[in-house]
């Protein structure tokens, strides 16, 4: 049991360890975190907005909750979709996930 203690300490017990090598792996680990995980969260959400603010009417969206319509009107941050012969819903614009086809308006 000894000999895992022997292995573990440092060849010169006066050497101090840099308090940069200290933080190198911490800077790593938050870089690779940033790339992986922050970085395409953002590209996502930059490419939904832009999907978003480049609505017009005619064009079919689907919404979060799975409901298929055509962009009828708009307003401030609503969006009036038909989603049916003379059925219009009125929704925010941050419901709408994607456009499925664009309109000929």
């Amino acid at each position: 049991m000894n000999f895992v203690f022997f292995a573990m300490a440092s060849p010169d017990p006066n050497a101090q360890t840099s308090p940069l090598a200290m933080f190198v792996p911490l800077l790593g680990m938050l870089a690779l975190f940033y790339f992986l995980l922050i970085r395409p969260q953002q590209k996502r959400q930059r490419e939904l907005q832009k999907m978003i603010d480049g609505l017009r009417k005619g064009d079919r969206v689907v919404t979060a909750s799975g409901i298929y319509g055509t962009v009828h009107g708009m307003h401030d941050d609503i969006v009036v979709l038909r989603i049916a012969d003379n059925v219009k819903v009125e929704m925010s614009k941050s419901a709408i996930t994607g456009v499925v086809e664009k309109g000929s308006d």
